[in-house]
Order: C-alpha cells, then sequence, then structure tokens
C-alpha cells in the first residue's frame, strides 16, 4: 500500500496542520502553554513555578513618549445636591437623551 500522490510530494508534508487536515478533536491552541494541572476532582492547581512573570525595566530618561499627553487630567463629573451622584437612574437618563438625541 502506497500514499496518494499529495502526501508523497515533500512540499505537502512542510505544510502546518490545519483543522482541514485531520479528523475531529484536532485542537491547534495558541502556543500559550499550561499553568498547572488538573486534579482527578475536577479543578485546576495552579502551578506558579509556570507563570509568566514580566518586568518592566527602569524608564528613566527614556526618549519615547506616550501617546496620550501628560498634561491631560482625567474629568471627573460633579452631582452636587444629589445623593446617589452618578448612580442616579434619572441623571444618567437625561445625559444619555441630551447626547444621543431620542429614538
Amino acid at each position: 500500500m502506497q500514499p496518494t500522490r499529495i502526501l508523497q510530494g515533500l512540499k505537502y508534508r512542510k505544510l502546518r496542520l490545519t483543522t482541514k487536515d485531520v479528523n475531529k478533536g484536532f485542537y491547534k491552541g495558541n502556543r500559550t502553554g499550561s499553568m498547572g494541572t488538573h486534579t482527578s476532582y475536577g479543578t485546576y492547581k495552579i502551578d506558579y513555578s509556570k507563570v509568566r512573570t514580566y518586568v518592566c525595566p527602569d524608564l528613566t530618561g527614556f526618549k519615547l513618549t506616550p501617546f496620550v499627553s501628560k498634561t491631560i487630567r482625567p474629568v471627573h463629573d460633579q452631582f452636587p445636591g444629589d445623593k446617589l451622584g452618578p448612580r442616579n437612574p434619572a441623571t444618567y437618563l437625561a445625559r444619555w437623551k441630551s447626547e444621543n438625541g431620542l429614538d
């Protein structure tokens, strides 16, 4: 018994496997690796020696700047006399109607 002509060619064997090349149950994954193991009780135990840790280097004197200027300050809304503040549904609806119009 010989393999088909397509499988005999070397070019086909060098291609990556896809879900169309193999049967059901093939999971390609995304190269993340496992961070632990599954236990017999149905839980997952994390192995902290496998967890990736990223360390940011010291950026003092770094010449590149961020996309957002450091001089911009966040704007917080003021709700004088309202006990609920931003959680008040009437205030939320009034602001939504003023910014988005009526549907």
